[in-house]
C-alpha cells in the first residue's frame, strides 16, 4: 500500500508540475492577445466596441481565471485552485459559440478598416510574437480546454480516494468534461453546416433543398448504379444525409456556369429503406449494396472492397 501510495504521489507530483508548466506558457500567449491587442485597440479605439466585443468575446475573463489557477498551482493548493477555476468553465463555452462570428468580423474589418490592418501587421511583427499572427492565437483556449480534461482525469487518477482533494478532483474532471463536450457539439454544428452548405452549392439550381434544420450530413462518393434493364453501369456521385440519400451525375464539362457543378438525379428518403450486401462480404473485388425504397430498387456497386463495405455501415446506421 505504502508502495502504491508512493508511485501515486510521484506521477501526480509530475503531472502538477507539467500542468503548471503549459499553464505558464498559455498565460504568455494569451497575454500577447489581451496586452498587444485588447487593451491597445480598447484606447486607442480603432474598432468600434461592437467589433472589437465580437472578435475577442470573453478572452480577458478567460486570461483572469487562468491567472488564479497558475497563482493557486504555484502554491501547491490544488483543489482551491480548480475550484475556482470551474467557476469559470461557462466562459470557454461561450468562446467556442462565438468563435465562428469572431472569424468572420475580424476578416470583415481586415477588408474594411485600414487603420485595424496595419495595427494587427504591426502588432505581429514584435519579437514575442515569433512569426504567430492573431489567426493563430485566437483558437488557443479551446485547445486548452482540452488537455485541461486530460490533465485533470491524470491528476484524479492519481490521488488517493481517501484525501480530501479527490472529491474535488472528481467534480472538476465531471465539471471539464460537461464543458468539452458542450464546445464539440458547437463544432460538429458548425462543421455540418458547413458540409450541407457546400453541397448545397455544389448541385445545380435550388430545386434539391440540402439546408434542412435536423439533417446532418455523413458521407459523400462516387458508385456505379447496376440497372435492372441491360444497360451499361452508370456513374453517380452519392451524397448520404441522415434522413435522404442523393444520387448527382457531373453536369456537360462545357456547360458556360456549371462545368464544375452536379446536377441532382434523384433522393431517396431513408425512413422506409432497406439495405443488404449482395456480395460485397465476399473477399473478391469490391461489392454490390441492396437498397429497397417503397417504389423503388437501386443496385449499387464499387469495385473497391473497402469503399463497399463503409457505405453499407454508414448506410445502415443512417436508416437505424
Amino acid at each position: 500500500v505504502e508502495d502504491q501510495r508512493a508511485r501515486w504521489e510521484r506521477k501526480r507530483s509530475r503531472t502538477a508540475k507539467e500542468l503548471l508548466e503549459t499553464e505558464h506558457k498559455y498565460l504568455e500567449q494569451l497575454d500577447l492577445v489581451v496586452t498587444y491587442f485588447v487593451t491597445i485597440l480598447k484606447a486607442k479605439g480603432t474598432l468600434k466596441p461592437a467589433a472589437l466585443e465580437t472578435i475577442f468575446g470573453p478572452l480577458e475573463s478567460i486570461y483572469s481565471a487562468s491567472h488564479v489557477l497558475s497563482f493557486h498551482l504555484e502554491r501547491g493548493n490544488l483543489g482551491p485552485g480548480l475550484e475556482s477555476f470551474c467557476q469559470n468553465l461557462d466562459l470557454y463555452g461561450h468562446y467556442a459559440e462565438n468563435l465562428e462570428q469572431a472569424n468572420k468580423t475580424l476578416k470583415e474589418q481586415l477588408r474594411k478598416n485600414k487603420s485595424f490592418r496595419r495595427f494587427k501587421k504591426l502588432q505581429e511583427s514584435r519579437p514575442q510574437f515569433q512569426g504567430r499572427e492573431l489567426e493563430d492565437l485566437l483558437p488557443l483556449p479551446l485547445q486548452r480546454l482540452h488537455q485541461y480534461k486530460h490533465f485533470f482525469r491524470d491528476l484524479l487518477e492519481n490521488t488517493s480516494p481517501d484525501s480530501a482533494e479527490h472529491l474535488k478532483l472528481a467534480k472538476a474532471v465531471k465539471s471539464v468534461s460537461e464543458t468539452s463536450q458542450w464546445v464539440q457539439g458547437i463544432t460538429e454544428k458548425r462543421e455540418n453546416s458547413f458540409q450541407l452548405l457546400r453541397v448545397q452549392k455544389l448541385l445545380k439550381g435550388q430545386k434539391t433543398q440540402v439546408l434542412t434544420p435536423g439533417r446532418w450530413y455523413i458521407r459523400e462518393g462516387w458508385l456505379l448504379v447496376v440497372p435492372s434493364k441491360g444497360e451499361e453501369l452508370k456513374r453517380r456521385m452519392f451524397f448520404l444525409f441522415s434522413d435522404i440519400l442523393i444520387a448527382a451525375k457531373p453536369c456537360h464539362p462545357l456547360h458556360p456556369l456549371n462545368s464544375h457543378k452536379l446536377a441532382c438525379r434523384a433522393v431517396y428518403p431513408l425512413h422506409q429503406c432497406t439495405v443488404d450486401k449482395v456480395f460485397g462480404h465476399t473477399r473478391s473485388q469490391g461489392g454490390l449494396l441492396s437498397l429497397s425504397f417503397p417504389h423503388k430498387a437501386l443496385l449499387l456497386m464499387s469495385s473497391d472492397q473497402k469503399d463497399i463495405n463503409d457505405w453499407y455501415r454508414s448506410l445502415t446506421a443512417a436508416i437505424r
